[in-house]
């Protein structure tokens, strides 16, 4: 059976409408061939006046949670339209219509409707303006699954970074590399890592400080926490290494030599993997498209999503690029394809 995504609009004032559906319409032949299956939930009035601003004859008719089948593409209501949504102003209506997508498309997933979530970008200032204060997708999703823990893996190519922690203070990791939380990154790593097929799973801890502490002189949280953790998972069977400095790490990953790495925090993991993805106009200066997912781990569905922004100053203009978008859903495609194999045998 082909599984059932959910793709959330994300803040409907930013590129999310626009990506979905030159995305849907890169997609028709996979669509009419029954390969995939699309629920866009969101704003149908901002998805209706963003398939007109683009002069798209794209057919997505309005189906609700009461209907017995949806086509293969379909857009449902998020919640009642409020105040009108601009492209690229932030709004508390914005904001509301963000988490709103998210906490229907949960939902949908737990009657059994809905096998693998893709969000596009939603604005964390306009989500606490309405009044759901979290700092992104990943600890929304946490709390409306009810999920002790999660993690982001960012991938792009064979760059599969998970990581120990995201949006916090940079004072604070430290305090948050317990081996707990570490044996638990790299548990589920190891699990997204044979959902995606990849046989070896050889994965590299991020060393905290530089040098991974230089046998002290920089620090010992690498060499009292990570250390241990790594044994401890190489004697269970797994194939860990490290901790490997930071500056080397990911070239190793890139050459192939690690199928993923554990890194410490939000820009140790985003920088290299934003890099490779993002392709810049050299004349211009500015990015012409971006290739890359953010896969939530630890959560009991299937959630991918866009490695980037709602980039607010291009909304609108028909500018925006829909690769990363595509990319998302092949992955949500395929893990939740995994899981219903898995389900099966168990």
């Amino acid at each position: 059976m082909t599984p059932q995504l959910a793709i959330t609009m994300g803040d409907p004032a930013g590129v999310g409408p626009e990506i979905i559906l030159k995305a849907c319409v890169k997609l028709q032949d996979r669509l009419r061939a029954g390969e995939l299956c699309v629920l866009i939930i969101g704003s149908i009035a901002v998805l209706t006046e963003t398939r007109a601003a683009l002069g798209l004859s794209l057919d997505v008719p309005e189906v609700t949670e009461a209907d017995a089948e949806w086509p293969a593409l379909a857009a449902m209501q998020a919640c009642p339209e409020g105040e009108p949504i601009r492209p690229g102003v932030l709004s508390v209506s914005g904001g509301h219509f963000a988490y709103m997508a998210v906490a229907k498309a949960v939902r949908l997933t737990g009657t059994g409707r809905v096998q693998g979530i893709v969000t596009a970008p939603l604005n964390k200032e306009a989500l606490n303006l309405a009044g759901h204060h979290f700092a992104g997708h990943t600890d929304m999703l946490a709390k409306l699954t009810g999920a002790s823990g999660s993690v982001m893996m960012l991938v792009h190519g064979n760059m599969r970074v998970s990581h120990l922690t995201t949006h916090v203070a940079l004072e604070e990791v430290p305090k948050k590399l317990t081996p707990q939380r570490l044996r638990y990154v790299i548990d589920v790593t190891n699990e997204a890592l044979t959902g995606l097929g990849v046989e070896r799973r050889r994965i590299a801890v991020a060393a905290l400080n530089p040098h991974a502490g230089e046998g002290g002189l920089f620090g010992r949280q690498d060499i009292d926490v990570s250390a241990p953790v790594i044994a401890q998972c190489v004697a269970d069977g797994l194939d860990v290494v490290g901790p490997v400095p930071g500056d080397t790490v990911f070239v190793k990953l890139r050459a192939g030599q690690y199928d993923a790495v554990v890194a410490m925090y939000h820009d140790q993991g985003h920088i290299p993997v934003k890099i490779l993805g993002f392709d810049v106009d050299p004349e211009s200066g500015k990015w012409k498209a971006l290739s890359g997912v953010n896969v939530t781990l630890g959560l009991p569905l299937v959630r991918t999503s866009v490695d980037h922004g709602t980039a607010l100053d291009i909304a609108g203009k028909g500018i925006a690029d829909e690769t990363s978008l595509i990319e998302a859903i092949d992955y949500a495609l395929k893990l939740a394809a995994s899981r219903a194999s898995m389900k099966k045998t168990s």
